[in-house]
Formats: C-alpha cells, sequence, structure tokens
C-alpha cells in the first residue's frame, strides 16, 4: 500500500473503525467450526497499527468496534433461545442480543484506550511486548468474571490446534491468549518500517511457536487404572418438545431402551436435564430399576435430571450418579436470564414473560464438583460451567476424568455448539484428562487428554457414543497454578507501566 494511501486511510475514522469491526468480525473465523486459527492473529496486529498514533478516544472507538464484530458475529446464536424459547419474538431477542454484545464489547473499547493512552505517553517500545498482552488477557478475564462472568470466544480457544496450545497445561486459555498477543505484538514490529533488531524478533517469534510445539510432546499425567469403556447417550430431544407432559413417557423409554443395549459399558452418561421431571417424582418409575440394573450388570449410570428440595421449595440443575456409587451434584454456576434471574423481586413480571422452562434454579453448594462413579471420582460440569476452567479444576488431581453434561439445543443448528465442544477440549488439555461430553442434540464428544476429539456423536440425530478413556492421575502445572499466575504477572506488567506513567506526568 503506498505511503500516501496510508495516511489517507489513517486520516479516515470511519473506514478505521470499519476496519477494526472487519478484523473481529475474521476473527470469528479462528474459532470452531472454522477453526482457522492464524487468523486469530490479524485482529489484535490491526489494532496495533491503527493504535500506534491514537489518540485514547480513539483507541476506545476502535477497540469497541473489534469487539462488536468479533461479539457480534461470534455470539449472534444468543437469539435464538430468546426468540424461540423465551417468548419475546424475533425483534425483542435481536434487540436484547444486540444490546448485550455492544455491553461486552465494552471491555475491548477499554483494553484499546488504556493502550493508547499510555503508547501515547511513551509506553511505547520494548513496553508493548508486556503491556499489550496483559491488557488483553486482564480485559478477557474481567469478561469471564463481572456479573457471573460470559468468557466465551476467548483469543486463547481459538489456538487449540496451533503449537500455542502447548502452553495450555502450564498457563491455561489466558496464558495461551497471552502468548498470541505476543506473537502479535513481535509480528507488528517485525513488519514495522525503520525498526532495528529484525532477526531477534523473528526468532523471538519463532522460539515461541517452536516452545509450544515441544510442550505438547510432554505428558504431565499418568494412568490411574485399566481402560473404562464408556458410553453417551444422545437422545436428540427437540427442545420445544422436552417439556411438554406427554414427552415424559417416550423420553424415559428412549433413554432406558438405548441405556439397556449398552450395559457392557463400565460408564454410561445422559445429558443435562435428559429426564424432564424432578428426581422423586420417578424415583419408583425410573431410577430404583436402572440402579438395580446398573449393578446386576457391574456398570454405572450418570442422568442429568432436575431436583427439588420440598422442604425449602428450591430445585437445582443436577446429575445423579446410579449404581454401586449413588451420589448427586447440583449445578453452581447458573446461566443469569437462562437458568435464574438476577434481581428477582424488580423482575418477576419479566420472568412470568419469557415463560422459559426450569428457569428459577438455585445454584448447588458442592465445594468441590466431584461424583463418585465406576470406581473413580470424576470432575462433572453442567453444561455453561465447562467455560470456567478455575472452577472445572476444583475437582482436580482428584479426580480421573471429566464429565460435562450440555444441551445446546437451545441455540439451535448454530456455531454455538462447536465453539462449546472447543472450550471441552481446552478443559481437557489443561487439566490432562479426558472429558466426556454427553449432550442432547450434540455435539457429543469423547476428548483425549491432548485436547483432541477421539470420536464424536453427529449434530441433531440420535446417537449412541462409545468408546474407551484411561483414568487419569497427577496434575498439569496449570492444575496447580490455576489463572492466578497470568493475571497477577499482567496485573504486576500494568501496574509498573501506570507507576511509570504517573511519575512521568508528576516530572
Amino acid at each position: 500500500m503506498p505511503f500516501s494511501l496510508v495516511q489517507w486511510f489513517k486520516s479516515k475514522s470511519p473506514w478505521r473503525l470499519t476496519a477494526a469491526f472487519a478484523a473481529g468480525a475474521l476473527s470469528v473465523l479462528a474459532f470452531a467450526p472454522f477453526s482457522l486459527y492464524p487468523l486469530a492473529l490479524a485482529g489484535p496486529l490491526l489494532l496495533l497499527w491503527l493504535w500506534r498514533d491514537a489518540t485514547p478516544r480513539f483507541g476506545f472507538q476502535s477497540g469497541w468496534a473489534y469487539g462488536l464484530g468479533l461479539l457480534g458475529f461470534g455470539v449472534f446464536w444468543l437469539h435464538i433461545s430468546i426468540d424461540q424459547f423465551g417468548n419475546m419474538g424475533t425483534a425483542a431477542a435481536m434487540a436484547i442480543t444486540l444490546l448485550f454484545v455492544l455491553a461486552i464489547a465494552l471491555y475491548y473499547g477499554l483494553v484499546g484506550w488504556l493502550t493508547a493512552r499510555l503508547w501515547q505517553a511513551g509506553m511505547g517500545g520494548w513496553w508493548l511486548f508486556g503491556l499489550v498482552p496483559s491488557l488483553w488477557v486482564l480485559g478477557e478475564w474481567l469478561r469471564g468474571w463481572i456479573l457471573t462472568g460470559f468468557p466465551w470466544l476467548l483469543l486463547g480457544y481459538s489456538q487449540i490446534d496451533s503449537p500455542l496450545a502447548g502452553y495450555a497445561a502450564l498457563f491455561g486459555v489466558y496464558g495461551v491468549s497471552w502468548l498470541l498477543l505476543l506473537s502479535a505484538v513481535l509480528l507488528f514490529r517485525l513488519l514495522s518500517p525503520a525498526v532495528t533488531g529484525r532477526l531477534w524478533l523473528a526468532c523471538g517469534l519463532a522460539l515461541l511457536w517452536g516452545g509450544g510445539l515441544l510442550l505438547s510432546l510432554v505428558t504431565w499425567t499418568e494412568p490411574a487404572g485399566p481402560p473404562l469403556k464408556v458410553s453417551m447417550i444422545q437422545g436428540n430431544i427437540a427442545q420445544e418438545a422436552k417439556w411438554r407432559r406427554d414427552s415424559l413417557r417416550p423420553t424415559l423409554d428412549l433413554y432406558t431402551g438405548l441405556t439397556r443395549e449398552n450395559w457392557q459399558s463400565n460408564l454410561i452418561i445422559w445429558p443435562e436435564t435428559a429426564v424432564p421431571a424432578f428426581a422423586h417424582q420417578v424415583e419408583e418409575l425410573l431410577l430404583r430399576p436402572l440402579t438395580e440394573e446398573a449393578l446386576a450388570n457391574q456398570s454405572a449410570l450418570l442422568i442429568g435430571i432436575p431436583m427439588w428440595d420440598v422442604e425449602s421449595g428450591a430445585y437445582y440443575n443436577s446429575m445423579i450418579s446410579l449404581g454401586q456409587e449413588r451420589g448427586s451434584y447440583a449445578k453452581r454456576h447458573l446461566v443469569p436470564f437462562g437458568e435464574f434471574m438476577p434481581l428477582k423481586a424488580w423482575l418477576r413480571p419479566l420472568i412470568d414473560w419469557l415463560q422459559i422452562p426450569m428457569s428459577d434454579f438455585t445454584a448447588g453448594d458442592s465445594t468441590r464438583p466431584l461424583l463418585r462413579v465406576a470406581g473413580y471420582w470424576a470432575g462433572i460440569s453442567i453444561c455453561y460451567e465447562d467455560a470456567f476452567g478455575e472452577e472445572v479444576i476444583e475437582a482436580l488431581p482428584q479426580a480421573a476424568f471429566l464429565v460435562n453434561a450440555s444441551n445446546d439445543a437451545w441455540f439451535g443448528d448454530s456455531l454455538a455448539p462447536s465453539q462449546h465442544l472447543e472450550i471441552a477440549r481446552m478443559r481437557a488439555l489443561e487439566s490432562g484428562r479426558y472429558l466426556l461430553r454427553s449432550t442432547n442434540t450434540g455435539i457429543s464428544a469423547l476428548i483425549d487428554p491432548k485436547g483432541k476429539v477421539r470420536d464424536f456423536s453427529p449434530a441433531f440425530q440420535r446417537h449412541v457414543l462409545s468408546g474407551e478413556i484411561i483414568p487419569m492421575q497427577g496434575a498439569t502445572p496449570y492444575v496447580r497454578i490455576g489463572n492466578w499466575g497470568v493475571v497477577l504477572f499482567s496485573c504486576l506488567v500494568v501496574g509498573g507501566a501506570l507507576f511509570r506513567f504517573g511519575r512521568r506526568r508528576r516530572l
């Protein structure tokens, strides 16, 4: 691009904002199901170019535009559940989704504002190598924490099949995001005119990605026992029919029939809320007979089923283990507005209007997400909980494998099931454990400790996925440190930059 054209482009704010928005939208292709992971570098690289001589105001605007592109195209599927199952109508559902995206994209705007502000104050040069990745990751981390969090489309997830995935067992998904942003800064400096030390920059980039390849060969955990045969039943029950009274018996017949065909497995798993009734309502009809059959066949069952506390009136999104060991785990991290309503006393009319079945769950109070099944402890997560790596590793190193039961039917035939599977793959890689993902409509999967999908069930098909897993023991560095290593390091870098910025202003 000729220099004059570059200058013209940089002088045209609307075009620059459009480019930032397009970069965010293009970044969606780096995630599943497209998995073009090099594209995750393109967005940060363009933003660095835009922020180089930008005012803090434009840094905010361009960061926000990038976030709007990434989330607007990446999580547009949110409107499906609001429209089809929330009784809101298409226009209202689209408006709510847009407002949500506008709000969540503000995190990227804040990163842009701070980066431009500090860069303008002389925090460029070598500071960029630590400052930009640290600001970006702190923005992602805050997005995954504030108001119960929405840690979807973190850039680290897009690297599950790239050499940088080798760092996941050390630093987790936020660490992978940090190193991806470091790669973007290295590339930015390498491509900048009149920069010195290009050879060192190229070597740094090669060492970073080559180190990831070498780390991917390291095995952090070891077998804890002989292989287990497992089966995951994907019932493919339409969401609109799931909670109808006349669907209960056919649903139970379907799952029990497929279970009886697979008693040769050591463990059989049903998806989240596979049983559209409370546990106490089907104790005699379903749970007791299945327990007896499981014992007779020396097998174990994990069943997704709501549980109701008669005394308190609270009900829980739960998994129940049946067989030699009976126990239950209640989902602890609920989805706002989908599973519980914040500020219930004020928003009761909205609850009545939405008419979402089972939308007023109570969070479980288990100290650790563990259940005893098939002779081992299993780390349990229900649906959205597997998006929070710091919560999943609370089951470790005690858990020999991980189980995630989900129901992505809420989001139809969209990007959501593939993106959710990608998140589950990262959890397996971080923990060095097999992860069994059992879903209602797909994508059910058997994931190995390297985050690779060994086998999966086709989406929107009734299917039983069977295979073997190896119970594992030991702990990866990430299991021992969690997210705090990356977060605290990023805080130190940003804190150091702000301290130096403050000193410069006083001089």
